[in-house]
């Protein structure tokens, strides 16, 4: 991922440690370390700063290790596990919506929606037609050229990006974010769809976390609580087997350039990899591997060049290039997660 996204080093650098949830207090913290300082909370670092120069010269763990330690007394969250994703999901709306509107003037809703509540911020070219949101539970955000189509029911806190899509008649219940250029239709209910996925069509959605370039089939419905009402149990990566998550209701995590066909049926707690193609009906296995085609009756590797040959069409659909960094990675999760696709 470096390759895609590269350091970029100066005379002073501050580094953020991207699991955490930025408020005003750890912000103005982190915005007045100095050089050869580092922001610490319960023995788990926040934020560090140091010149290009320490940064080259030694190791990055080396250099953190020797670094001046200020302790974080305040409240803040961090991303621990997948979960934490929807979990915190509501918490992160009102905190951005509240940052990214503060003195700012929405755009004007058409008089054919109805409107509950004043929570309601329109970037400019969006459009919403005959759509009810109520922002009563929550602040409702509606990026640029994104577009709410007739019929849909919205309850806050939501959050969409810029060229996003609600289809017609979708039902949206909070605490649910649409990324950049994703089109969703159906029953959604607390989740996180990152950017440029798909659910355009019937089906419930919930407690879920959709990676990028994602395709949901039509009718696809994911299970987000257990017939018992047990503990739902999620498969991690780290850990390398199902670990307790402490919640009652979770549904699906799908990671990047995933899909899946029709009617497909996702079970309570299920964990699909990196670049899988699910089809078929029963519920197929609680985790996917990576690179995994098949059903519930069974599955097969799915070929590196086939996998790469469908992203590169996913791209162009969007005008955008597949580049030789993008298979790189492909390559890269393919080789790492061989071992996983082990179907017996």
């Amino acid at each position: 991922m470096q390759e895609k996204f590269p350091l970029e080093l100066s005379q002073d650098n501050i580094f953020i440690n991207a699991a955490l949830f930025p408020n005003k207090e750890v912000t103005e913290a982190i915005l007045t370390l100095k050089k050869g300082e580092c922001l610490i909370k319960d023995q788990q670092l926040l934020a560090a700063r140091f010149s290009f120069e320490v940064a080259e010269t030694f190791d990055i763990q080396h250099t953190l290790l020797n670094l001046v330690q200020k302790h974080f007394l305040g409240d803040l969250k961090m991303l621990n596990t997948l979960w934490d994703i929807f979990s915190y999901n509501d918490t992160a709306i009102r905190d951005d919506y509240e940052r990214i509107t503060r003195g700012r003037i929405s755009q004007k809703a058409s008089a054919t929606n109805t409107i509950l509540g004043d929570q309601l911020f329109i970037e400019e070219g969006a459009k919403i037609e005959c759509a009810i949101i109520n922002t009563s539970t929550g602040p409702v955000y509606i990026g640029k050229n994104a577009e709410i189509m007739e019929g849909s029911i919205v309850r806050g806190p939501f959050a969409m990006g810029e060229n996003a899509v609600l289809k017609l008649g979708t039902k949206i219940y909070g605490a649910t974010t649409l990324g950049p250029g994703c089109k969703v239709g159906g029953e959604v209910n607390n989740s996180v769809f990152f950017a440029n996925s798909n659910k355009a069509h019937d089906g419930f959605i919930g407690n879920a976390v959709i990676g990028e370039w994602c395709n949901i089939g039509a009718d696809t419905n994911n299970s987000n609580l257990k017939n018992n009402y047990e503990e739902v149990k999620l498969w991690s990566e780290y850990k390398k087997s199902f670990i307790k998550t402490g919640l009652q209701f979770c549904g699906l995590i799908m990671a990047d350039h995933s899909k899946c066909g029709i009617n497909t049926m996702f079970n309570t707690g299920t964990v699909v990899g990196f670049s899988c193609n699910i089809y078929g009906a029963g519920f197929p296995r609680n985790f996917i591997p990576s690179f995994s085609w098949g059903s519930a009756n069974g599955f097969m590797d799915y070929q590196l060049k086939k996998a790469v040959e469908t992203a590169s069409k996913v791209f162009e659909r969007r005008n955008l290039p597949f580049s030789p960094i993008e298979q790189r990675i492909f390559e890269s999760i393919y080789n790492h997660t061989t071992e996983q696709r082990n179907y017996s």
